[in-house]
């Protein structure tokens, strides 16, 4: 009886709320979080998103007051996030360097986390299946909202939505402002005026790494690729991030050390081809041999291998601001015709965005370099 009381009372405020909301002009549709009776704030760092027909949320919504409402907490350290209940006796555990998840039983699941923007996200799916608790995805005013809970919640999905209305519009309502004074203090992509990009493809070649999930994130918003050269340490251990690099439409390479002692250059090749193929079920001819000498070079194209040979080398400055990406431009624009360019892990995030941005104001592409590029 107390529980359809408590109901019927927050139907009844909805009623004064609803005039009271201070809604916000709408600009796309967002993914609103709730964990039990709270709506939490809006971010786009932390906003869910769909990946591979799954919804994954940030695995940080289980900490703070909705570990209490939830009865799950989160822990996380370097690459490995622990999703665990109150009780200790359950436990979910991600290794962001693999596609699948383990309980503390050693019992396998998929699929596993994603790294985005350097904040970890888990399948909503799987979390609830495992903890038994219930979730969600309602149709709200600007976009969507994902509701978890306990089973033993009395409301439906229409009535939480309902009374969802008013801290929904408060949450919107401050998204929109932190947006706009975000928007007001970043600085202005670099001016692409005076320089000869009109009609140009640029072939950005970088090195895979630990921000290479953001990078992609960054290249997917401008509908832009580019090539990553991985090493068969990371081949072999990074076939979610595979995946999404040649979904997405971006090209791999494989980048072998010469110094190496272990293992020969065509060992190299040979071993990070076969992660390649069990991850993407693809190979790649594309190369590039750090510390390599020209008989290193000659035995990877007998091979059958293209030895990737850039057009301009930046690996001594970075591209982590867009002061950096200014002067990107202007070297890049300085070249005749299209360019390839081997940036290795000197990116940054913002430095990549703005330089994306300035090639789009300046209609110019940035492409993935393939085998005959």
């Amino acid at each position: 009886m107390k529980k359809k009381r408590w109901a019927a009372l927050v139907l009844c405020l909805l009623l004064v709320f609803q005039l009271a909301a201070p809604w916000a002009n709408a600009a796309g549709s967002v993914y609103f979080v709730a964990a039990g009776n709270e709506v939490l704030p809006l971010s786009d760092e932390t906003m869910p998103f769909w990946s591979g027909g799954y919804l994954y949320i940030a695995a940080s919504t289980f900490s703070g007051s909705s570990r209490r409402a939830l009865g799950v907490s989160y822990m996380g350290s370097g690459q490995t996030a622990v999703l665990y209940n109150s009780s200790g006796d359950h436990s979910l555990i991600f290794d962001l360097s693999k596609d699948y998840t383990q309980d503390r039983e050693g019992n396998i699941s998929y699929p596993g986390a994603l790294r985005r923007g350097g904040v970890v996200f888990v399948p909503a799916y799987l979390v609830a299946k495992y903890f038994n608790l219930m979730y969600s995805v309602m149709e709200v005013e600007y976009g969507h909202l994902v509701w978890l809970r306990q089973p033993n919640v009395s409301m439906t999905d229409k009535q939480f939505a309902n009374a969802a209305v008013y801290p929904c519009a408060i949450s919107y309502t401050e998204y929109m402002k932190k947006k706009k004074e975000a928007q007001t203090e970043e600085p202005s992509p670099p001016s692409a005026s005076g320089t000869e990009i009109d009609g140009k493809s640029v072939y950005l070649c970088l090195e895979a790494g630990d921000n290479t999930s953001a990078l992609l994130d960054a290249l997917d918003r401008y509908d832009a690729q580019a090539a990553f050269f991985c090493t068969p340490e990371f081949l072999a251990s990074q076939g979610g991030l595979l995946r999404r690099m040649t979904a997405g439409g971006s090209s791999i390479g494989i980048l072998v050390d010469a110094a190496d002692t272990s293992r020969t250059v065509e060992e190299q090749l040979a071993a990070g081809n076969q992660s390649l193929r069990k991850a993407t079920c693809g190979g790649t001819r594309l190369v590039m041999i750090r510390g390599g000498k020209e008989e290193d070079l000659q035995a990877a194209r007998e091979a059958g291998y293209r030895c990737v040979e850039p057009t301009v080398d930046r690996t001594a400055y970075e591209l982590k601001s867009a002061s950096n990406a200014q002067s990107l431009l202007k070297r890049v624009s300085g070249v005749r015709g299209n360019v390839s360019v081997w940036l290795g892990d000197t990116v940054g995030v913002t430095g990549l965005r703005s330089f994306l941005a300035a090639i789009e104001d300046a209609d110019g592409r940035c492409l993935a370099l393939t085998e005959t590029s």
